[in-house]
């Protein structure tokens, strides 16, 4: 909650809550822990400073108690694949949502990230989410596509994403770029990620 209050402070717009680590390896987290972790923060966040909430979560249980604590998004970084509930969760919520793509799970998907042409392929992946939402009911104004950098992506994949940025436009949806404190730019730049 600290964090978050300082965070708002220092300009932020959105407050973005997971409580389970999608970095590569990662252990799974169940749904109850994942929802005793995160209800009473958000609830305790949107009382203190009224801060529009994100909930980081591919589980439509969770997704349903954070919306409910006061979240108004759901982050989900299955791109609504994960849980066939999700979408539904949303749409009756009449939540926002960002529909990221990642293949693989955390657990694998650095293995051996495979593509014909990363770009192409991913913007076909974020057309199924996004057919997904709006079968859900979930409405245009309320999608937001992220390319998921990092998320069983190879380091040229990223980059691959990056200088060619453009092309999700084609979607028709706002783009979110998810690129602090990924190793990719480490890579780029010869920096430990805590520079």
């Amino acid at each position: 909650v600290r964090r978050a209050v300082a965070m708002l402070e220092e300009g932020a717009d959105i407050i973005d809550i997971g409580a389970e680590s999608t970095r590569p390896g990662a252990s799974y987290v169940s749904k109850e822990e994942e929802i005793d972790r995160i209800v009473p923060v958000i609830e305790k966040i949107v009382k203190e400073t009224g801060a529009i909430i994100s909930v980081d979560t591919y589980k439509s249980e969770t997704a349903r108690e954070a919306l409910k604590a006061g979240a108004v998004i759901v982050n989900d970084i299955s791109g609504l694949k994960s849980d066939v509930k999700m979408a539904e969760v949303v749409s009756d919520a009449d939540a926002a949502v960002v529909i990221m793509h990642m293949q693989g799970v955390p657990q694998n998907m650095q293995d051996n990230p495979q593509y014909e042409d990363v770009v192409e392929d991913v913007i076909s992946e974020l057309k199924e989410s996004i057919s997904i939402a709006k079968i859900a009911g979930i409405q245009d104004n309320k999608i937001v596509v992220d390319p998921g950098l990092g998320f069983g992506k190879s380091l040229k994949d990223n980059l691959e994403i990056v200088n060619r940025l453009k092309e999700f436009k084609t979607l028709g949806y706002p783009i979110l770029i998810g690129g602090s404190r990924k190793s990719m730019v480490g890579n780029v730049l010869n920096l430990p990620v805590e520079e």
